[in-house]
């Protein structure tokens, strides 16, 4: 073993692709090819330098000094392989990775994150192929022998979850270059989480997971806080990824506490649209009816009550499997549990060497943190026997491994080991109810949190309060003052992260912080015990309802996304907070943020949710105490109302807005008011004589206070009801002057809305050049905010667009792709229109045109279809060219 490579190395994987498949065609022959494959392999490799660590099955782990000898290694045993003569059927096709990097070695085997890397870059490859990591890349390009050459492959995400990883071919003259798309995430669409460290062991728990997920369209992972649930699961999915050829998507539940929420999560996840009229689950059963998808349902015991959905969705999805992590079963027909144990274990009483240890995974774990944390931590056949009795200690449980081995920075395993006994023997007579792991991680939690000091601790504890992570732009006001925590507040998150009580999230512009759901009960339960838990909830809801009225000014101009998705990444904090204010019977704050979110909820399709909250919210027993809160979360349920097409409901709730704001004389409210409750009885078209008044009255409020926002929205508004009214003439000046006053204040939302009524009265004038001219910006406009009516809206205009220019086909897929988004987003403002006038996709074409036309444009995605809509038809081009 002295002989083995130190430092920087380079790592050979192989295997054989199809082995399964060679071993049923050639059945008793099969071992000879193997042995021939296995002489082929070590002859090659030998004579290039490498150093042959272990062989398993069909495939090899070999460790070179030099990255060069590696490549040139690996194209040997393709040459060889290559020219062997194999039996009629039984080729043998080897996939070969290769990585160079750091990795401590531990007796004869190598330790660290570049270990799993080399294995997940032959992963990715195809029999005959040979993968090169970016690193080893670097080391060769200008040093191959003739006859090698690297091709870039480009960056992929691997198996491993692990940032991306830029792959180069090595292409051998002489040999097949040619491969198909590389086995990495990209294959299929998911949404698996990167991962900032890498997944120790557990290769038969995966195996054995992914075929009792062949078997079984419900497993359920179970087990205690801290036994890497949810990493397991994560690992699972990535490897049975090509399975499933319409998606795997993984579900974070842990911030959700309301079951009636699971639908919308599982809907995000799938970036299926939930806005309208639809409840979520009917939005879900449609979009998954005929696929092929994997749901990775994560924390779910905080939502057990809503065991049922997974039961519906797999009955209305024959293609579905579901995977979930839960500290207890489901107990539904068709589960398969699969309870997760530990990480494997030395036996103490019969200690063997360092060579040996180092094969036990939650060994392994160990000392590949404790690098990570102190890089020239080294594990010696005097402290084995510690790292070894810690790992005991925390019953094997990754987390609790995680958090002894963070502590290398301060204490050797000896004195982590003395240490951590100490703690877990005060715990016995405290928590004797609770299963003995699960004594076991609190005793690692607390004993991390025993060494902390005063400050960290309340800070710790007052973090807990976040849902799902915060920005320090929230996290400093609400954890703070810093006199309270011992210095800085960013200094002491850092500091947490460094002791694993805190996660540093990537591939964010600001500091982000993530306390693990475990960990977080456990500081809740702290907070819970200082006193101060009223106070720092009642800070976290006045932050976010900072947040909510930071993103008001942003919702309708040219900053709309970006401000839309922020709200998004503390939409469970916003919920939390909002959950406090009614819990606390804290009418005035609840009403004001959710009068602040109603937009958001609007936008992003969480509708459903936002009713039912409003609900929930005004039928707080003082809420109307608050006049002016009240009228502002009146409006906002009105508004919700609205956009589910929901008049009557609407009506109700502007009405009283208007009530309220004639008794305040405040010339703001009463403008908005009147504006609001007049709009409902524009739609509906059967209280427009009602309306203009109120338009009327409103519009010179607007002017006298200098408000050019409301101004332009009155006009606009008052442009509907001339159109509704069919009294078009009228209308034209109106819209344009609602058009110029929008584009001078940039009101994007306000613009995109009045030029699409003014296509509408221009069409009907016939004027359809100026229609068309239109209904064009308008899609751009909601196209770019993402602004899922609008486009849908514009899709029906232009559908009546193509019909006029005789193009019918065109004019079918169009109405056909706007009926088809009309359902799924539960857009239903856009079929008054159309009833209106009697149309159905099939005016112009015969039965055969129609059913293609009507097909074509069903199968259209939005954004597709938005594309194909603002393409120059040919009977376009061709009056273009008359």
């Amino acid at each position: 073993m002295s002989t083995l490579p130190t430092g920087t190395v380079t790592f050979f994987f192989s295997d054989i692709e199809g082995s399964t498949r060679l071993i049923q065609q050639l059945g008793e022959r099969y071992p000879d090819v193997l042995l021939a494959h296995h002489s082929v392999l070590r002859e090659a490799l030998a004579a290039n330098g490498g150093h042959e660590l272990r062989t398993e099955g069909d495939s090899f782990f070999i460790v070179f000094g030099s990255a060069l000898q590696a490549c040139v290694g690996a194209a040997a045993v393709q040459k060889a392989l290559h020219a062997h003569q194999w039996p009629e059927g039984g080729a043998v096709r080897v996939r070969i990775g290769v990585h160079t990097g750091e990795a401590t070695l531990v007796g004869n085997e190598y330790l660290g994150l570049d270990v799993h890397r080399a294995a997940r870059v032959a992963a990715a490859g195809h029999g005959g192929q040979v993968l090169v990591s970016e690193t080893t890349r670097a080391l060769v390009d200008h040093a191959l022998p003739t006859g090698l050459r690297l091709k870039d492959l480009g960056v992929h995400r691997l198996k491993d979850l692990a940032q991306p990883e830029h792959l180069f071919q090595l292409t051998v003259e002489g040999l097949p270059a040619d491969f198909p798309p590389l086995k990495t995430l990209e294959t299929t669409p998911n949404n698996l989480p990167t991962q900032l460290t890498s997944f120790i062991g557990r290769d038969d728990q995966v195996r054995e997971a992914q075929q009792l997920l062949e078997r079984s369209r419900l497993l359920t992972l179970t087990g205690p806080g801290g036994t890497g649930k949810t990493r397991l699961s994560l690992q699972i999915a990535a490897g049975v990824l090509d399975q499933f050829r319409d998606g795997v998507y993984f579900v974070p539940l842990s911030a959700i506490h309301d079951p009636e929420l699971v639908p919308s999560a599982i809907a995000r996840a799938l970036a299926i649209s939930t806005t309208g009229s639809r409840r979520p689950i009917e939005a879900l059963l449609d979009n998954l009816r005929e696929k092929q998808t994997l749901l990775v349902l994560d924390n779910f015991e905080q939502v057990l009550e809503a065991t049922p959905i997974t039961t519906q969705l797999l009955e209305g999805s024959a293609g579905l499997r579901v995977l979930v992590t839960s500290r207890i079963a489901l107990r539904v027909s068709g589960e398969q549990e699969f309870p997760v144990p530990p990480l494997a274990l030395p036996d103490l009483k019969a200690l063997p060497g360092l060579a040996a240890l180092s094969q036990f995974e939650a060994v392994r774990l160990f000392i590949e943190r404790a690098v990570a944390v102190k890089p020239d931590f080294q594990a010696t056949n005097e402290n084995a026997p510690a790292i070894a009795g810690i790992c005991e200690r925390v019953d094997g449980l990754p987390l609790a491994i995680e958090l002894a081995a963070a502590r290398v920075k301060l204490f050797s395993p000896q004195a982590l080991l003395s240490r951590l006994e100490k703690s877990l023997s005060a715990l016995g007579s405290g928590t004797r109810d609770a299963p003995a792991r699960q004594q076991t991680l609190l005793g690692a939690i607390l004993w991390s949190y025993d060494m902390l000091d005063a400050g960290a601790r309340r800070l710790l504890a007052r973090v807990s309060v976040f849902a799902r992570g915060g920005n320090l732009e929230q996290l400093e006001p609400v954890c703070g003052p810093v006199e309270d925590v011992g210095g800085d507040v960013l200094g002491g998150l850092d500091w947490l992260a460094e002791q694993s009580l805190l996660r540093r999230l990537p591939d964010f512009d600001e500091p982000r912080f993530l306390m693990l759901q475990t960990i977080r009960d456990f500081a809740m339960e702290r907070l819970e015990e200082s006193g101060e838990a009223h106070a720092i909830r009642d800070r976290h809801l006045a932050a976010f309802i900072a947040l909510a009225q930071q993103a008001q000014p942003h919702l309708f101009g040219p900053r709309r996304k970006e401000w839309l998705d922020r709200l998004e990444e503390d939409h469970d904090n916003l919920r939390a907070a909002l959950d406090w204010a009614v819990a606390s019977k804290d009418a005035r704050t609840a009403m004001e943020l959710s009068a602040g979110m109603w937009r958001f909820w609007q936008m992003r399709g969480h509708l459903h949710e936002g009713r039912r909250r409003m609900n929930d919210v005004l039928a707080l027993p003082n809420s109307g105490d608050f006049p002016t809160e009240r009228l502002a979360a009146l409006e906002a349920a009105g508004g919700l109302a609205y956009w589910q097409a929901d008049m009557p409901v609407a009506q109700r709730f502007y009405d009283e807005c208007l009530d309220l704001t004639r008794m305040q004389g405040d010339d703001r409210a009463l403008a908005n008011a009147l504006y609001n409750a007049a709009f409902p009885r524009v739609i509906s078209r059967e209280s427009i004589a009602e309306a203009k008044p109120m338009l009327a009255e409103a519009l010179p409020l607007f002017r006298k206070i200098g408000d050019q926002t409301g101004e332009a929205r009155v006009l606009w508004g008052t442009g509907n009801a001339f159109f509704f009214a069919k009294e078009y003439a009228e209308a034209v000046p109106v819209l344009e002057e609602a058009v110029a006053l929008n584009r001078k204040l940039d009101d994007r939302f306000g613009l995109g809305w009045s030029i699409h009524t003014l296509g509408l009265v221009k069409f009907n004038l016939g004027d359809l050049e100026r229609a068309r001219a239109c209904w064009h910006e308008a899609i751009h406009l909601f196209a770019a905010a993402g602004d899922v009516p609008g486009m849908v809206l514009q899709l029906d205009n232009l559908s009546a667009l193509a019909r006029q220019d005789g193009d019918f086909q065109r004019a079918g897929r169009l109405w056909a792709a706007a009926s088809a988004h009309q359902i799924s987003s539960g857009t239903g403002l856009g079929r008054l229109l159309r009833e209106e006038e009697g149309r159905t996709g099939r005016e112009g074409l015969n039965d055969d045109e129609a059913a293609r036309a009507l097909a074509e444009g069903q199968a259209m995605s939005l954004e597709q279809a938005v594309a194909y809509a603002t393409q120059t038809s040919p009977a376009q081009q061709g009056a273009g060219n008359d």
